[in-house]
C-alpha cells in the first residue's frame, strides 16, 4: 500500500471521529470539516516522506486539533485587538466543556446529532451525514443517490450555513430535545439503508455500499446510546435486513422475491446480532423501529417460506399501524392479513387505500393489488394492475419484474 493509498484509507475510517473532535474546538461543522480535509492533505505531503505513522488516525486527529486551537487562538487575538481600539466583537472563547451530568461526552453523537438537525431538509441531512459521518465524496453521495454531482454539493454547503445561521449547538440535546431530535437521527439512517436495500430509482435494485453505511452508523449510535430501546431497535431491523441482500437478487440483478429466496443465503451472523439488539430494545411496548425488527425476526425464524407465521406479523402490523399509522403500514398489513386469513381479506385492506393521496403515485399499491387479485384468479384484472404498477415503478429492475408478471396472467385472460 503507498502512502497515498493510506492516507486515504485511514481518512475514509477516521474522518467522522476527526470531524467530530475539531468541531467541538471550532463549534462549526463545515470549519471542522475544512480543517479535517488540512490534515489529510497535511498528510499526503508528509507520509511519502517519513513514512505511515504508527498510529496514523491519532496522527491526523492531533495535526486536525492543533491547526483548530490555532484558528480559535488566531480568532481571540483578533477579537482581543479589536476590543483594545474599542470595538464590538464576537466572543470567540473556547469552548466550555459540558457539565451537565446527563450530557453524553462524545464528539461522534454530537456530530450526528448536528447533522441530523430538523433545521435541515430531509435530503440535505441525508447528504451530510453521509458527507460528515459515512467519509463518502459528494461524488459517491450523488451517484448512489442518482443526482447530480453540483446539486449534492450545493446541499452539503447550503446545509453547513444553514446550521452556522441557525446557531445551532454542537452538542447532544437532553429530555424532550432529545427525544425529539432522536428522532430525526434514526429516520436519517433509516432512509439511507432504505435507498440502499430498494432504490428508488436507476438500474440496480440493492445498493449494497449504502446499507453498509447505515448499517455502521446504527451500530455505532447503538453503542453511544445504550439506554435508548428505539436506538437498538432501529439497529435490530438493519441487521436483519442486510441479511437478506444477497438473496434479494439473482445472477443477472434482477429482483427475487421474499417468496421465492434462497434462504440459506440470508447472513446469519447478521441475523443473529439482529435478534441481539432486539432483545437489548426491551420486553415492551414496542416503538416503530423495534416493531418493525419483531416482524424482520418473524421472517428470519421462518426456515422456510411456508412456516412464516403471518398471524404473528398481522398482529404486529396492528400494533405498528396504531403506534405510527399511514397507508405504508396499512398497505403491509393488508399482505400479511392475506396470507393469515386469504386474499379476499387482504384485498378489502388493500382497497381501502384506493383514495390515499399519498399512495397515488406509490407503485406498490398497484403491485399488491395485482398479487391478491391472481391468488383469487382475476386474471385480467391482476394483469392491469400490474402493468399499472410498472408504469409507476422508476427502478428499471422493479419495472422489468412487474411487467412479467403482467405478461404471466396473460394467458389466462385469452390475450
Amino acid at each position: 500500500m503507498t502512502a497515498a493509498s493510506a492516507v486515504e484509507a485511514v481518512y475514509r475510517i477516521e474522518s467522522a471521529r476527526i470531524i467530530a473532535g475539531v468541531a467541538r474546538i471550532v463549534r462549526d461543522v463545515g470549519i471542522a470539516e475544512e480543517l479535517a480535509q488540512d490534515a489529510l492533505v497535511a498528510a499526503l505531503e508528509q507520509w511519502p516522506e517519513s513514512g505511515v505513522p504508527d498510529r496514523p488516525g491519532a496522527w491526523l486527529m492531533a495535526t486536525a486539533k492543533h491547526r483548530a486551537i490555532d484558528l480559535v487562538r488566531r480568532k481571540e487575538t483578533y477579537a482581543r485587538k479589536l476590543a483594545e481600539v474599542g470595538r464590538a466583537v464576537e466572543d470567540v472563547a473556547p469552548p466550555v466543556e459540558p457539565a451537565d451530568p446527563e450530557d453524553i461526552d462524545d464528539d461522534l453523537l454530537r456530530l450526528i446529532f448536528t447533522a441530523c438537525h430538523p433545521v435541515l431538509s430531509t435530503q440535505a441531512r441525508i447528504a451530510l451525514t453521509l458527507k460528515l459521518l459515512g467519509g463518502l465524496t459528494t461524488e459517491e453521495i450523488a451517484r448512489a443517490f442518482l443526482t447530480a454531482e453540483p446539486t449534492v454539493a450545493q446541499r452539503i454547503v447550503r446545509a453547513k450555513r444553514s446550521l452556522a445561521k441557525a446557531g445551532v449547538p454542537f452538542e447532544v440535546p437532553y429530555g424532550e430535545d432529545r427525544a425529539a431530535r432522536l428522532g430525526s437521527v434514526l429516520e436519517v439512517i433509516y432512509l439511507i439503508f432504505n435507498e440502499g436495500y430498494s432504490a428508488t430509482a436507476g438500474d440496480d435494485l440493492v445498493r449494497p455500499a449504502l446499507c453498509e453505511d447505515a448499517l455502521r452508523l446504527s451500530r455505532v449510535l447503538a453503542g453511544l446510546m445504550s439506554g435508548e430501546p428505539e436506538v437498538h431497535g432501529l439497529n435490530a431491523l438493519l441487521e436483519i435486513q442486510a441479511s437478506r441482500i444477497p438473496a434479494r437478487t439473482g445472477p443477472g440483478g434482477e429482483p427475487v422475491l421474499l417468496a421465492d429466496q434462497t434462504r440459506t443465503r440470508w447472513n446469519r451472523l447478521l441475523i443473529r446480532r439482529g435478534v441481539e439488539a432486539l432483545h437489548r430494545a426491551g420486553g415492551g411496548p414496542y416503538g416503530p423501529y423495534a416493531l418493525q425488527a419483531a416482524i424482520a425476526a418473524c421472517h428470519a425464524q421462518a426456515v422456510r417460506y411456508e412456516d412464516t407465521d403471518w398471524a404473528m406479523i398481522a398482529a404486529l402490523y396492528a400494533q405498528l399501524a396504531a403506534v405510527t399509522p399511514s397507508p405504508v403500514v396499512e398497505l403491509n398489513r393488508a399482505v400479511a392479513v392475506s396470507m393469515a386469513e386469504g386474499p379476499a381479506a387482504g384485498l378489502e385492506l388493500a382497497d381501502a387505500l384506493a383514495d390515499e393521496p399519498a399512495l397515488k403515485d406509490y407503485h406498490l399499491l398497484p403491485s399488491v393489488r395485482g398479487d391478491l387479485l391472481a391468488r383469487l384468479g382475476r386474471a385480467e384484472e391482476a394483469r392491469a394492475e400490474f402493468e399499472r404498477a410498472a408504469s409507476l415503478a422508476r427502478n428499471s429492475r422493479e419495472r422489468e419484474l412487474l411487467l412479467e408478471r403482467a405478461a404471466r396472467s396473460a394467458p389466462e385472460t385469452g390475450r
